[in-house]
């Protein structure tokens, strides 16, 4: 909203400064925290008061986890808080690639807030039903996906580019809706299953989310993504404020997440912030690249995979439990050993990332 004041700019020098993204992102980083910190602690209490015995743990899981019992749930509404208010408040609110990603990220949020309701008033892992909740998230991801198609221009906007290599492009057509789709709600639903230690998720949440701030901005600058040679995607520049409301969100809560966390995540944050950045992925035709970026989110998603699928085909397992953060506290890792190495190998996988856009 703050950008529309670039029309007194001619006037009013001062209203320049909002014609660049970089300080709108660093003003929705800012922001974003702000708003975290200041209802962080009033969402915490009345979630608490509300939730009574919190999110249920696993019978089967690690014992050091019983110690959890009773910490509320949910947090992810005062990411939402955060990232939305700052968004609105510092994005350019006439860019539809800003609507498309609030939409994605209220939609998984609404069907994770649910989700966390049901465990939370049945003390059941067992929320919305999965078959209900994948089809209403591919609806909306479809639908996010089919308006970033006709945002695009020509066939570039249902071709899929691929990352080391400057001019191939597979134009998938109207089979773009329902990979982009694919891609989306399974963004979500892996950083939904890395979810499951203190910390854990949010900090790859926010390597992942600045990685694409950087690749938002670049692609959605002529000028550089002509000399680094990648694609141009007019109007995704605007994307990195988004991103950096997430970054400044994710270090509010990671104040009231750090161990013993205060307050979880839930499926309401994972859900909302894995779709924001699948659709950013999308939306970037970096799609590819978020399986590098996001690598850990993938094996976490896979271990669940090979898991389920080896049992039932063997009724034996791979990994001591899934997903593969639990297997190593099964190891013997600490919950703190996991979380940090997991930290490490997030931030490698995110500089490959990166430097796919140069490597051309």
């Amino acid at each position: 909203m703050l950008s529309l004041l670039v029309a007194f700019a001619d006037d009013y020098a001062v209203f320049n400064v909002f014609r660049y993204i970089t300080f709108r992102t660093g003003g929705a980083l800012i922001t974003s925290a702000f708003l975290v910190f200041m209802f962080g602690p009033m969402i915490i209490n009345s979630l608490r008061v509300r939730q009574g015995k919190g999110q249920p743990i696993r019978a089967d899981g690690p014992q050091t986890h019983f110690k959890k019992a009773g910490t509320p749930t949910m947090g992810g509404l005062m990411m939402l808080v955060g990232i939305i208010g700052s968004t609105l408040l510092w994005a350019n609110i006439t860019s539809i690639y800003v609507w498309v990603i609030l939409f994605v990220t209220v939609g998984f949020g609404a069907i994770g807030f649910y989700d966390d309701y049901l465990k939370v008033t049945k003390q059941s892992h067992m929320g919305f039903s999965g078959k209900a909740r994948l089809g209403i998230e591919f609806l909306i991801a479809a639908i996010a996906s089919y308006v970033i198609m006709q945002a695009g221009q020509g066939p570039f906007s249902s071709s899929l580019a691929f990352p080391f290599v400057k001019d191939f492009l597979l134009n998938l057509g109207w089979f773009f809706v329902p990979f982009a789709a694919f891609v989306i709600v399974g963004a979500g639903n892996a950083v939904n299953l890395t979810d499951g230690l203190d910390g854990l998720a949010i900090v790859p949440i926010m390597i992942a989310a600045a990685s694409f701030g950087v690749i938002a901005y670049l692609s959605g600058n002529a000028v550089f993504a002509d000399y680094l040679q990648i694609h141009f995607v007019p109007g995704t520049g605007e994307l990195a404020v988004i991103l950096g409301a997430v970054i400044g969100a994710g270090l509010g809560f990671l104040w009231f997440n750090a161990p013993p966390a205060a307050i979880f995540m839930g499926d309401t944050g994972s859900l909302a912030l894995g779709g924001l950045i699948g659709a950013i992925a999308v939306s970037t035709k970096h799609e590819i690249v978020l399986a590098i970026v996001g690598g850990l989110f993938v094996a976490e998603a896979l271990s669940v995979i090979i898991q389920v699928g080896f049992f039932k085909m063997t009724g034996r397992r791979v990994f001591l439990m899934a997903p593969i953060h639990h297997h190593f506290e099964k190891l013997g890792w600490t919950e703190s050993q996991v979380v940090i190495r997991f930290w490490i190998i997030a931030v490698i996988l995110a500089l490959i990332g990166l430097s796919t856009l140069k490597l051309r």
